[in-house]
């Protein structure tokens, strides 16, 4: 069984900025902006709008959120952690340089943010390193 689509609920006053740090941070895994229907929720993704976010009232107590996107190649990884860093949102912060972690499974490459709503977001390459990427 594969996901469908993911919903992460973000304070309405850093809504537009969340949506930003998202399409500036996963644009070198392909991800842009489907479809806004509404003042308050957006759909971004890959092939069809699969990640929403939308403002709502939430309990920020609550929020934290571990989401991690599938990326094809180590390269891919490495370009949303250099991505995230540049973007230098108020509230983000690096929770982990790209790189292999063998505590998950050997070809476990992985890179990790905090987004400007406190959610922890990871990109992960499943597969071997592969020279000249």
């Amino acid at each position: 069984m594969s996901v469908d689509h993911i919903g992460l609920y973000v304070p309405a006053g850093i809504y537009k900025e969340v949506i930003e740090w998202y399409l500036g941070a996963l644009a070198p895994i392909g991800f842009k902006k489907f479809v806004e229907p509404n003042e308050y929720a957006c759909g971004l993704g890959v092939h069809a709008p699969d990640f929403w976010i939308a403002s709502h009232k939430v309990d920020e107590a609550n929020i934290p959120l571990h989401v991690a996107f599938k990326a094809e190649n180590h390269k891919a990884v490495n370009e949303f952690h250099k991505a995230a860093l540049a973007l230098g949102a108020k509230g983000t912060k690096d929770n982990g340089a790209p790189g292999l972690r063998p505590q998950y499974h050997p070809n476990y490459y992985a890179a990790f943010f905090i987004d400007p709503a406190g959610n922890k977001v990871e990109v992960v390459c499943h597969k071997p390193e592969v020279i000249n990427e």
